[in-house]
């Protein structure tokens, strides 16, 4: 939130351990959505139907934050459109479609090849220097991933599913960019505000292509499995939008501001392996010992991101952190340069 009294400088590392915690937040509240969101679509819901009831779920319940930030749909249009299209709509929409051909956890774990190619952005469209800890973290994650697909084996798994989880990587980049965006400019975008109306975008767009008026959603009130147990659909559902979209945006958005976009997606990489864990327990989807190996060294990444040191900016100018983002408003003035988002 901002304050337009001036306030004291945020120390870098405390600003880090706070994005650092909400950035662990977020990925366990992530890590749950597939596992939730499985059983409504055996139960008969499209993968579209279940990821618009998220959606639109989330953004009702966020409708009061909505109102009380309306100022930003007129400060940064832009900004809230491309969150909403690409870090709501189509990161949803593409993982929901991948869980519906493979596994939770697979489909995750594909979707997570979103921080290499963050990297790369920040590298290469951006041409800034990325600091060795994201770098080797995401290096770190990609070999798990390969691990995870088999990749040895020519992907075993639907290649359908398996180029939605790529598609839903490419979206992942989007939120990271356009959640560090909304830091910059003339009038900075509070970051609830923008995950609450990214949500309503979200919604609204998801709309035009899920036709929820055709849905049974009298499934609802019914039974689904899981762990060999039934219980009401609508549990999963009301975990689904509360925790595994509200909670776990919030806390997201919140997170880039403190830390970098390259450094929240590695750690991001957690929710793969929240979500295999999950899935294992809670939907019987077991994987093989390579593809555990494969889940322990993007956690590992996740955490190497964390150990790095600093790369040095073009101009030779030494800075405390090269790939850091300015807290929010309330944090002060900062020496550190922000990432430039699209």
């Amino acid at each position: 939130m901002h304050s337009t009294a001036p306030s004291p400088a945020v120390p870098p590392r405390s600003r880090r351990a706070v994005g650092l915690t909400l950035a662990l937040v977020s990925a366990f509240s992530f890590g749950g959505s597939g596992t939730a969101a499985k059983p409504l679509i055996e139960a008969g819901l499209s993968p579209l139907q279940v990821v618009w009831l998220r959606a639109t779920g989330a953004a009702v319940l966020l409708l009061p934050l909505a109102w009380r930030h309306r100022s930003i749909v007129r400060d940064r249009p832009g900004l809230l459109l491309g969150f909403g299209l690409l870090g709501v709509a189509g990161v949803q929409a593409c993982y929901f479609a991948a869980i519906s051909r493979i596994p939770v956890g697979v489909a995750l774990l594909i979707e997570y090849f979103g921080p290499p190619l963050l990297l790369g952005y920040v590298r290469f469209v951006q041409r800034r220097p990325v600091s060795r800890g994201p770098a080797i973290g995401a290096a770190v994650a990609v070999t798990g991933l390969a691990c995870v697909v088999q990749v040895w084996q020519g992907l075993s798994f639907d290649a359908l599913g398996v180029l939605f989880g790529l598609g839903a990587a490419c979206c992942q980049v989007g939120y990271f960019v356009l959640a560090d965006a909304g830091a910059r400019g003339e009038k900075p975008a509070d970051p609830l505000g923008t995950a609450a109306y990214g949500l309503l975008i979200g919604a609204l767009a998801l709309t035009a292509v899920a036709r929820p008026w055709e849905g049974d959603w009298s499934r609802l009130g019914g039974q689904v499995t899981m762990a060999h147990h039934q219980l009401p659909a609508l549990l999963p559902a009301a975990w689904m939008i509360v925790v595994a979209t509200v909670l776990a945006y919030l806390t997201g958005v919140v997170s880039v501001r403190h830390l970098s976009p390259p450094v929240a997606g590695v750690v991001a990489n957690l929710e793969a392996v929240v979500a295999t864990v999950t899935a294992w327990f809670l939907l019987d989807e077991h994987l093989g010992g390579t593809q555990l190996v494969g889940g322990l060294l993007v956690l590992l990444g996740a955490f190497a991101a964390q150990a790095g040191k600093p790369a040095a900016e073009p101009e030779a100018t030494a800075v405390p952190e090269t790939t850091a983002v300015p807290a929010p408003a309330t944090a002060g003035a900062t020496t550190e340069e922000p990432v430039r988002g699209c």
